[in-house]
């Protein structure tokens, strides 16, 4: 059966990270992150008008939390513990096929540092591990090739490609969906 209990919020730690809860005190870094036009070019999301559009954000975060939707944290260093660089998440959990969405931001400050790879590898594992998933898919950008090579380097790999299914500021984009399996199911 797969766990999607998250009335205790799962900390996760790796050898220099600490992925933790969003919060209200992280509100004004997630606004500069999803306002950053480098950082969303391949997030095909609209950006933020105003601050109050992140304290609705992490409101919705919250909900699909205490629902069993997904589960999205901020990724703070060890040595800076109050200072979100990026968020990782589950999202679109489908508790009846054991199978849940990734997705991910990182603060360009932070980027080529192997810092998503590592969250990346340690958010598989609680996947796997204490949710209990049979496979984690990714559905990303085909023109964003650090991403690609991320998920391809953290053991994902390339199930479809879609042309013109998704539409975003006034036009069709193609996707790229990747997939990791639970090899203990």
């Amino acid at each position: 059966m797969i766990n999607i209990d998250f009335s205790i919020f799962p900390l996760l730690y790796t050898e220099r990270l600490i992925l933790k809860e969003i919060t209200e005190n992280d509100a004004q870094i997630l606004f500069e992150m999803r306002s950053n036009q480098d950082l969303m070019k391949y997030i095909d999301r609209p950006k933020p008008d105003s601050i109050d559009d992140i304290y609705v954000l992490i409101q919705k975060m919250k909900t699909m939390k205490s629902k069993g939707e997904g589960i999205s944290w901020g990724i703070f260093k060890k040595e800076q513990p109050d200072l979100k660089i990026g968020n990782i998440g589950l999202y679109r959990i489908i508790a009846e096929h054991y199978r849940a969405e990734i997705g991910y931001m990182l603060n360009t400050a932070n980027h080529q540092q192997g810092i998503m790879y590592e969250a990346i590898l340690k958010v598989i594992e609680f996947g796997f591990m204490q949710m209990n998933l049979h496979s984690i898919e990714a559905n990303i950008n085909p023109e964003n090739i650090a991403s690609r090579k991320l998920l391809e380097k953290t053991g994902f790999v390339r199930e479809a490609y879609f042309k013109e299914n998704y539409f975003f500021n006034g036009k069709f984009i193609d996707s790229e969906i990747y997939s990791i399996l639970n090899k203990k199911h």
